[in-house]
């Protein structure tokens, strides 16, 4: 069984540090781990706290001072930027008896149930209630491998309602897409390791144009998050050579349906007239 990970000492620790300290505590784990990258003194800035609470903070982790802490970060962030190759050499040690079928089962529920634990219920309703906005444009984009989650939240919430527009993944096509951006259209952006450079260009510069961005990413939380106005950690660990993305799935799924409950109204009708142009086409194979 792996060791736990600073992020999981921190959450255990959280019920026993002072106001102060779990205020920072909670800052660094809901920017994971990149609010813990910079400097003392920008930590504790963007925190609200003095730097000797960042200090105290660290040592009551079982750390010497920040540096002490910021190295046993990085070491534990590199570890985590693996390529697919030496992630399933990590996997192939030690393996259960029991068959792949039960391990990555395990794995997946187990990765859903904590990243259900960790959404916080009031920043999923306003992330909804910005996706329901009929007076705001959605896009979506993913990278090498998330783009399948964006074309899939795409797919649907465009059926949802109008002024729904994924785009592509690939990069050359990305400024033209960003002309039609305005402020206050939502940027849904999907980025888990290893973390795409172009995927934060792109996040950057939506944000210089007023645009609102969520976030979905993985527990060490992408770059581009720094920039989100909401941002959604999921599991993604198992035991293969690649993440799993099976609760990055539940989450859009449940966005769908928020915003569709939200849209019913104007939902419904474009619902069936959705129906009525399948059947005058044709499109399905009828049920004999």
């Amino acid at each position: 069984m792996s060791q736990p990970s600073i992020e999981d000492h921190m959450r255990a620790a959280l019920p026993d540090l002072t106001r102060a300290e779990r205020q920072l505590a909670t800052h660094i784990l809901r920017h994971y781990p990149v609010a813990a990258l910079g400097s003392i003194t920008a930590l504790a800035k963007a925190a609200d706290v003095s730097t000797p609470t960042v200090v105290r903070l660290v040592q009551k982790l079982g750390f010497k001072g920040y540096p002490d802490f910021q190295s046993g970060l990085r070491h534990e962030v590199e570890a985590m930027l693996l390529s697919p190759l030496a992630k399933h050499e990590r996997w192939a040690e030690g393996v259960p008896e029991t068959h792949i079928l039960n391990r990555f089962a395990d794995a997946v529920v187990a990765n859903l149930q904590a990243t259900l634990a960790q959404i916080d219920h009031a920043e999923f309703d306003a992330a909804a209630r910005l996706l329901a906005d009929p007076e705001r444009r959605i896009y979506a984009l993913g990278g090498r491998i998330t783009h399948a989650m964006a074309d899939y939240f795409a797919t649907l919430m465009k059926i949802t309602r109008p002024g729904v527009a994924l785009m592509s993944d690939v990069s050359s096509t990305w400024p033209p897409a960003m002309l039609d951006m305005a402020r206050g259209d939502v940027l849904l952006v999907f980025d888990i390791r290893r973390y795409e450079n172009m995927v934060l260009q792109v996040v950057e510069l939506a944000v210089e144009q007023g645009v609102e961005v969520i976030v979905v990413t993985d527990r060490w939380i992408s770059p581009a998050a720094a920039h989100a106005r909401h941002t959604f950690s999921c599991q993604v660990e198992a035991p293969s050579a690649w993440d799993s993305t099976v609760s990055v799935l539940v989450l859009v799924e449940t966005l769908l349906s928020a915003v569709q409950s939200l849209t019913w109204d104007r939902t419904e009708p474009r619902m069936k007239r959705l129906e009525e142009l399948y059947d005058r086409s044709r499109f399905f194979r009828r049920h004999r």
